[in-house]
């Protein structure tokens, strides 16, 4: 006898107003039944922060939508077949869009991780995240974890409600991604749009398009699809700071170079109580003479600056439009702005400061 249809279910029993989440909360269980082999598959935990991928469509306009109104149950339940991959268990960290994303949630993040980490009936975590600052906290993820167990971040470019949501394919391609041992050992990833991007250069380069992340310098690590996952080279090299015991994080601000900038934006962020700068800067990281003399002045009252570039590639080289040695500057190679502050910030955290100490952790590998 075959069964009707899950909303006819709900219906039949409940308003309309909760047959939606009825349904939900039927596919789950199906979903989630243990075939005769399922003990077999790997565990992925799932840590929801929020984002566009649990977004909800809003009545102020015809795409307007709220970030992260859907739960992580929820958003497992809405990708048929997603327990084939993996055995999963969900946990809701955060329901926040990325915008909001804060070093308290990345404090969060690290130590969940920590101790899953050490879990050995662990394989990997997916961690769901608005696309905004996703590369952000991925940096961070990547710097602050020693574990070699998969950490991959994804997201959706349109809500859960939308028509031709990415959500739901992003979703199961991380869960895959996470459970492969070819995974393993390569830090944070972030995985969309059948792509897989390592955390130090992927970066989020459209404001609408479902292929907005991409790494711009060194391209992406590896791909999947619904039916395999694969990498096109050997993990890199990873480097790992030490997370301080609890927040805040040193601050540090982006001082952004254009026409006819003067020294006020260093000289607000160093009165604001700055403990170090990162230049967003015209080109190969430059910016006017005034911005240089007060960044030098920052420097030299043991302030950290960095130069990076706003042009979104291309890396940002030592001594050459700028005598950094003489500045005191440092270079932040391939690390865009948003990117070089987050290491700068762990850098000071754990005591690096001047430009020898500072330097080696922007060259690349």
């Amino acid at each position: 006898m075959l069964l009707p249809s899950l909303p006819v279910l709900c219906r039949r029993a409940l308003p309309f107003s909760r047959a939606f989440a009825c349904a939900m909360t039927l596919t789950a269980t199906l979903l989630t039944q243990t075939p005769a082999s399922a003990a077999d598959l790997p565990r992925v935990v799932l840590l929801a922060t929020g984002g566009t991928i649990a977004g909800a469509a809003d009545p102020r306009s015809q795409s307007g939508y709220n970030a992260g109104a859907v739960s992580a149950e929820a958003l497992l339940a809405s990708v048929p077949g997603i327990g084939m991959h993996a055995q999963l268990t969900a946990e809701q960290i955060a329901s926040i869009g990325s915008q909001d994303m804060n070093e308290s949630v990345w404090f969060q993040l690290a130590q969940r991780i920590d101790a899953l980490a050490k879990d050995p009936g662990v394989a990997g975590i997916v961690i769901t995240h608005g696309t905004d600052t996703m590369e952000e906290t991925a940096l961070f993820l990547d710097l602050v974890t020693a574990t070699d167990k998969p950490i991959v971040l994804v997201g959706a470019m349109r809500p859960s409600t939308a028509v031709s949501a990415d959500g739901p394919r992003n979703l199961l391609e991380a869960v895959m991604v996470a459970a492969d041992p070819k995974a393993k050992g390569r830090g944070a990833l972030v995985v969309l749009n059948d792509t897989i991007h390592g955390a130090r250069d992927v970066t989020k380069t459209n404001t609408v398009s479902v292929q907005t992340f991409q790494s711009l310098n060194f391209g992406a690590v590896g791909g999947v699809s619904p039916d395999a996952v694969a990498f096109y080279a050997p993990p890199a090299p990873r480097r790992h700071l030490d997370l301080p015991a609890a927040g805040p994080l040193p601050r540090v601000e982006i001082i952004y170079a254009y026409a006819g900038v003067d020294a006020a934006p260093v000289d607000a962020a160093v009165k604001s109580g700055a403990r170090g700068l990162v230049l967003a800067g015209v080109g190969d990281g430059n910016a006017s003479k005034a911005t240089i003399a007060a960044l030098q002045a920052a420097a030299k009252a043991g302030i950290p600056v960095v130069r990076a570039s706003r042009t979104g590639s291309g890396p940002v080289l030592r001594n050459i439009e700028l005598n950094d040695d003489e500045l005191g500057f440092s270079a932040a190679a391939f690390y865009a702005p948003a990117k070089a502050r987050v290491l700068l910030q762990l850098l000071i955290a754990n005591g690096r400061i001047t430009p020898a100490q500072v330097q080696p952790a922007y060259l690349p590998d």
